[in-house]
C-alpha cells in the first residue's frame, strides 16, 4: 500500500517535489548537472521513482483532475506571451527557415516511423506524435498532444529520454557549427541579415520588463485560465472525434490555443509581465509529474530503438532545413536558431541565437514562441500522418 494515498497529500507532495527540483537547480554546485539533465527529466522521473518505491500510488482521482483542468489553464496562461505582431516582423527569410524546420520535423517523423516501424511497439505513433509536439516548440506541446491522443505513461517517459538525449545532442552540434558560420554564409551567398533592426528594437524597448505580481493579478490569472479552460472543455464535448488523433480533449486543446492566442492581442496579455507563464508552467509540471507517477520504470528498455529513430528524425529535419536555408540565402544564424526554436523552443533558442550573434537572444525568443504556436497544430498533423503510416 502506498505511503501517500490522499489526493490532497499527493498534490502537496508533488508541488514540494517540483519546488525542491527548482531550488536545487538554482544552486551553483548543481549547474552542470542540470545543464545535462534538464528539469523536465527530474519532474517526470522522480514521481515515477516515488511510485516504484511505494510512496505515491499508480492511480488516483487527482491525476485525472489535473489533466482535465490544469492543462487547458496552463495553455491559456502560456500563450498570453505570444507576440504575434512582432513575429510577423521577422521577415520572409526568418519565417521561411522556421517553417522549413517545422516541415523537416513533420516529414522526419513520418519517414523514421516508416523505416523503424517493424521494431517498434504498435502504439509507437502516439509517442512519436507527442515528441513531434516537443520538437516543434517545446515540452508544453509534447504534454498537450500526448494527453490529447492518449499516449501511455510508460511510452511518454521513453519519449522524454529521446527528447533529452537526441534533442540536446543536436543542440551541441548546432553550437559547434557556430565556429564555421562565416564560411557557411559565404557558401550560401548570404548578403544581409534581416533581423538586426528587429533585435535592436526589442532590446531598446522596455515593454518586456517584468512587474511584481499582485493579489488581484493572481486571481485574474486563475479566472482567465480556469474560465477559458472550462469553456473549451465543454465545447470539446460537443465536437465529433476526427479519427484517433483529434478526440474530445484534442478539440479542447485546439480551442484553448485559439482563445489563448486571441487574448494575446488584448490587454489581458499584460498578465505575462506579472508571471502568467510561471503559473502556467507550474500547472504543466504538475501534469507531467502525475504522468510520471503513473508510469512503469521498466518501460525504459524500449528507449534504445527510439533513440535510433530520433537520430534519423533529426537528420531529415537538418537536411530539409539546410537545403531551404541555402535556397533562401539565409544566414547560418537563422538556420541554427530556426532549428533550435523548433526542437528546443523558447528555452534554448535564445541561447543558440546568442552563441551565433551577440544581442540576438530576443530574436531567438520570438522564433521560439513561433514554434510554440506552430507545435500544437503541426504536432496533431504529424500524429495523424504517423497513425496512417502505422497501418501500412
Amino acid at each position: 500500500m502506498p505511503l501517500i494515498q490522499d489526493p490532497t497529500a499527493i498534490l502537496v507532495y508533488l508541488i514540494a517535489l517540483i519546488g525542491l527540483i527548482y531550488y536545487v537547480k538554482e544552486q551553483p554546485w548543481a549547474e552542470k548537472t542540470f545543464a545535462v539533465i534538464p528539469p523536465v527529466i527530474w519532474v517526470y522521473f522522480l514521481p515515477m521513482i516515488s511510485t516504484t518505491l511505494g510512496i505515491t500510488p499508480e492511480q488516483s482521482t487527482l491525476y485525472g483532475w489535473i489533466k482535465t483542468n490544469l492543462l487547458p489553464a496552463a495553455l491559456v496562461l502560456l500563450l498570453l506571451s505570444a507576440d504575434v505582431k512582432a513575429i510577423t516582423k521577422l521577415g520572409p527569410k526568418a519565417i521561411g527557415t522556421m517553417l522549413a524546420g517545422t516541415l523537416g520535423i513533420v516529414l522526419g517523423g513520418v519517414i523514421s516511423l516508416a523505416l523503424f516501424g517493424a521494431w517498434l511497439p504498435e502504439d509507437a505513433w502516439q509517442g512519436m506524435g507527442a515528441l513531434s509536439g516537443s520538437w516543434i516548440g517545446g515540452s508544453t506541446n509534447m504534454v498537450a498532444i500526448g494527453s490529447s491522443i492518449g499516449v501511455r505513461d510508460e511510452l511518454f517517459g521513453v519519449m522524454i529520454i529521446v527528447d533529452t538525449i537526441v534533442g540536446y545532442g543536436w543542440m551541441g552540434i548546432v553550437i559547434f557549427i557556430s565556429a564555421f558560420q562565416s564560411k557557411i554564409d559565404k557558401w550560401n551567398k548570404v548578403t544581409d541579415s534581416p533581423v538586426d533592426a528587429l533585435s535592436k528594437h526589442i532590446n531598446s524597448s522596455g515593454n518586456n520588463k517584468p512587474e511584481p505580481m499582485s493579489f488581484a493579478s493572481l486571481v485574474f490569472m486563475l479566472v482567465i485560465g480556469f474560465g477559458i479552460g472550462f469553456i473549451s472543455l465543454k465545447a470539446g464535448e460537443y465536437l465529433p472525434d476526427l479519427g484517433k488523433v483529434v478526440t474530445g480533449f484534442g478539440w479542447t486543446v485546439i480551442i484553448v490555443s485559439f482563445l489563448g492566442l486571441g487574448l494575446s492581442f488584448t490587454p489581458v496579455a499584460k498578465l505575462e509581465k506579472q508571471g502568467a507563464s510561471h503559473l502556467g508552467n507550474l500547472f504543466l509540471y504538475l501534469l507531467l509529474a502525475t504522468i510520471g507517477a503513473k508510469a512503469d520504470l521498466r518501460a525504459i528498455t524500449e528507449a534504445p530503438v527510439f533513440l535510433a529513430v530520433g537520430v534519423v528524425w533529426i537528420a531529415v529535419h537538418a537536411t530539409i532545413l539546410f537545403s531551404v536555408g541555402r535556397y533562401l540565402k539565409a544566414p547560418m544564424f537563422l538556420i541554427a536558431t530556426s532549428s533550435q526554436a523548433n526542437i528546443g523552443g523558447v528555452v534554448s533558442a535564445p541561447i543558440v541565437a546568442s552563441v551565433y550573434q551577440k544581442g540576438m537572444a530576443p530574436v531567438g525568443l520570438l522564433m521560439g514562441v513561433m514554434g510554440n504556436i506552430l507545435g500544437l497544430y503541426f504536432g496533431f498533423l504529424t500524429a495523424q500522418l504517423m497513425e496512417w503510416v502505422s497501418r501500412i
